[in-house]
């Protein structure tokens, strides 16, 4: 990628903080209050415990496979010259309303505490049979925030409701965050040498753009899309893969065909991935996982991270061995359930990294809660009038922290959000 105006950006990326430090919305009357009763015993989850023995950190080794380069070109000679971001994003022509503009119901699906900075609602008509799921943004892709000239966000989405429904990602354009506007990709996987692909059918609860790559999760996994590689759609029409008039996406005009997976090898002990997201205060930069458990499971969940390669000749991949596996840097165990979204930070010179927890509501629940998290203990957002923790969105959401503007990108219901991370850590007990 390119760093044209580098700069610039950093000092535009300064000015957007200090505007965003004295423009919260005041979106916090816009969510529905709990009722702290709802708070149940057991609710704290406790300090995490640090899994260090290798029969614990066995069962999150990932093994990596790459497409084949003759694949990807095979696809390619077929489908015409593959474009990149700037392309999906000049045919971008679906907005998203400002919570102004949103309805009442919509706005529920906020947090309660800390309140909303930036809230935006999808196109009701885009996303009819569709669900958010994970976001990232150009600010994981690069430390200053930009993607070539673009800030980005990307936003994740499956249709209906099962684990196996078709996966898409909304590329918005957040130049102007008074007006975001988005087009959409579908995620796809080659097939047959490259002379066909086929949908992925997976459930996208984490994602994460690093240099030139998203990784998306996956069942056993996940998938490696190579953000220089979109594809154009030649037939608008409901199939999926070569069609005898061309290349149809599900009525996308855009296919993101994967490049490569990880796959999970600890076989009856490996986790379900949960969240992912990127921490840049490690060093190399690393990519943080959580366990997806039920949301009243009394089953500890586990927290673990990956090193990214320092290899200039493999951007955006994980770190491996010489067998092309992966293993986990850093494994912890948490009493927490239900866990939608992950995020790991170290701030400033803290000798340790919190890790912070978007847990989904529980069966009584209506809203979700969001903990911080370290081998010492757990603190909570805490709200209402006997400070009970249910304060998060409607759906405990993604974690996506942009660092050149300190935000925390998430999205609940069909409402997509951000705050500044200091904000989240003041409203911790």
């Amino acid at each position: 990628m390119k760093h044209r105006g580098r700069h610039r950006r950093r000092k535009q990326g300064r000015a957007l903080r200090a505007f965003l430090a004295g423009t919260a919305l005041a979106l916090t009357a816009a969510a529905t209050m709990i009722s702290a009763s709802q708070a149940t015993v057991g609710d704290n989850p406790g300090a995490l415990t640090p899994l260090t023995r290798a029969a614990e950190t066995g069962a999150f080794r990932l093994q990596e496979r790459l497409v084949p380069q003759a694949t990807l070109d095979e696809l390619s000679s077929g489908m015409g010259k593959p474009v990149g971001v700037d392309a999906v994003l000049r045919t971008a022509d679906r907005s998203l309303r400002e919570a102004n503009g949103c309805t009442s119901t919509e706005r529920t699906a906020l947090p309660i505490a800390p309140a909303a900075t930036r809230a935006y609602c999808w196109d009701s008509a885009d996303t009819r049979g569709w669900r958010a799921g994970a976001v990232t943004t150009s600010g994981d892709a690069d430390d200053d925030g930009w993607w070539n000239d673009n800030r980005v966000i990307l936003s994740g989405w499956n249709e209906g409701t099962a684990d196996r429904g078709l996966a898409r990602v909304a590329f918005v354009d957040a130049n102007d965050l008074t007006h975001l506007r988005y087009a959409s990709a579908l995620l796809v996987v080659p097939v047959d040498g490259g002379r066909d692909y086929r949908a992925l059918t997976s459930r996208l609860s984490g994602m994460v753009w690093y240099q030139d790559k998203l990784l998306v999760t996956a069942a056993d996994g996940l998938y490696v899309y190579d953000m220089n590689r979109v594809q154009r759609a030649t037939v608008d029409s409901a199939a999926v893969g070569r069609v005898p008039d061309g290349w149809s996406a599900h009525g996308q005009r855009f296919v993101l065909p994967a490049v490569g997976s990880y796959r999970l090898t600890g076989g009856g002990t490996a986790p379900h991935l949960g969240g992912i997201s990127l921490d840049r205060s490690t060093a190399p930069d690393s990519l943080v996982a959580s366990e997806r458990t039920a949301v009243d499971s009394d089953r500890p969940a586990r927290l673990w991270r990956y090193d990214f390669s320092k290899d200039p000749a493999r951007p955006g991949l994980l770190a491996t061995g010489a067998t092309g596996s992966a293993q986990a840097v850093e494994a912890y165990e948490t009493d927490a359930s239900g866990i939608e979204g992950v995020l790991s930070y170290r701030a400033g010179g803290a000798d340790r990294a919190g890790w912070y927890v978007g847990r989904a509501p529980g069966s009584t629940d209506r809203h979700g809660s969001l903990w911080r998290q370290d081998t010492e203990g757990a603190e909570a957002t805490r709200c209402g009038s006997e400070n009970a923790p249910r304060c998060w969105g409607l759906r405990a959401g993604p974690l996506s922290y942009w660092e050149a503007t300190g935000e925390v990108w998430s999205q609940s219901g069909r409402m997509l959000f951000a705050m500044p991370l200091t904000s989240i850590d003041r409203a911790l007990d």
